[in-house]
């Protein structure tokens, strides 16, 4: 791997206490180009802007594809990712459905390593601090036919964060727009699975909702995501979550909070969520709580939830399970507390992946 570290660092010029998710970068990033056989010598170069042709694929065919992942400083001063493995993993299913290269191991685990070494200033300690990780990549090449590229490029930029969302979490349960449906691509990482949630998100925020509650796009009857997060409901002493049907993303963050919640005694389904049970749980006083779960959102709660001409009310304490399964994920996350799973993983500027 190729080192060109930046000459100058703009960490001085940052207020790492006010920040708005996702618009402050780092130092460097991680650049490594598909030429249609092989992979090339991966850099970690200074972060800034670089050329690409208007034909460029990615503009035309949208394949392109990311990856949401974090770093974590500990008391002590050393950084820490979380299950970089299973990003990597989920990254190259991804990859798979859009038609794109997989990205070897050494490319995305040494990338990753060796960017957090290099900016590991921009990373905060204290719970809820993070350097937020984009691993992504995109079709180059110069051409307009509507057909696969063979040319690509993978890069990692890095954005220090605090808490996604600032305040109370709204949602409102859509039922004319379709996140995904199946067969498509609902369940990776393709960029333009975001692209087509925008604009009804946009009418849901105009209507003073943070986020949609996405149903199923057959019958809207049941339950799958909320914007960027997985849902989990809390029914009684159960906590429930839509099963892994090929149209739900199968979230890492999601996967953990279950074992952590398992492992602490709650009981876990993973089943079909109907629209009609949430609310019937709602009016009966069964749906203690309603949170969302995802790498940038870490636990999320839910306070209010719209359907149709109805809202309905949820609310928090800290004897919650939502902020007492954020305590403990992060707490992990942070190395300070065991990590019995293996899931916390040094950074190291020597890092060789297997």
């Amino acid at each position: 791997m190729k080192i060109t570290p930046a000459e100058i660092s703009r960490l001085d010029t940052v207020n790492l206490d006010d920040l708005v998710f996702g618009t402050t970068f780092t130092d460097h990033m991680v650049v490594c180009h598909f030429d249609g056989e092989e992979w090339g010598v991966p850099e970690v170069k200074p972060y800034g802007k670089f050329e690409i042709a208007p034909g460029a694929p990615v503009f035309h065919y949208g394949q392109a594809l990311f990856e949401g992942m974090k770093s974590y400083k500990d008391a002590a001063g050393d950084c820490f990712l979380f299950r970089p493995e299973e990003n990597w993993n989920r990254f190259n299913a991804s990859a798979t459905r859009l038609a794109m290269p997989e990205v070897p191991k050494s490319v995305f685990l040494n990338g990753l390593h060796q960017l957090v070494s290099l900016d590991k200033g921009w990373v905060q300690a204290g719970m809820g601090n993070a350097l937020y990780l984009r691993p992504f990549m995109f079709a180059n090449g110069e051409f307009i036919s509507a057909k696969r590229a063979h040319e690509f490029t993978f890069m990692i930029v890095a954005s220090p964060a605090g808490d996604y969302y600032k305040g109370t979490v709204k949602v409102k349960v859509e039922e004319e727009f379709s996140r995904a449906a199946k067969g498509g691509t609902g369940a990776v990482k393709a960029a333009g699975n975001y692209a087509g949630s925008f604009y009804p998100t946009k009418l849901a925020q105009e209507e003073g909702y943070t986020q949609l509650l996405w149903t199923d796009a057959a019958t809207h009857s049941y339950l799958e995501e909320s914007g960027t997060m997985n849902i989990m409901l809390r029914i009684n002493d159960i906590l429930v979550t839509p099963p892994l049907t090929g149209t739900i993303l199968p979230g890492i963050t999601r996967k953990s909070i279950l074992k952590i919640a398992s492992d602490h005694g709650i009981t876990v389904e993973e089943r079909p969520i109907a629209v009609k049970e949430m609310l019937d749980c709602l009016k009966d006083g069964s749906l203690k709580e309603l949170f969302g779960v995802g790498t940038a959102v870490t636990v999320s709660p839910i306070s209010e939830i719209a359907y149709r001409d109805e809202n309905y009310s949820l609310s928090y304490s800290e004897d919650s399970w939502a902020p007492r399964l954020r305590k403990w994920l992060l707490e992990l996350q942070h190395n300070i507390s065991d990590d019995p799973y293996g899931w916390r993983v040094k950074v190291e500027p020597s890092f060789e992946s297997a």
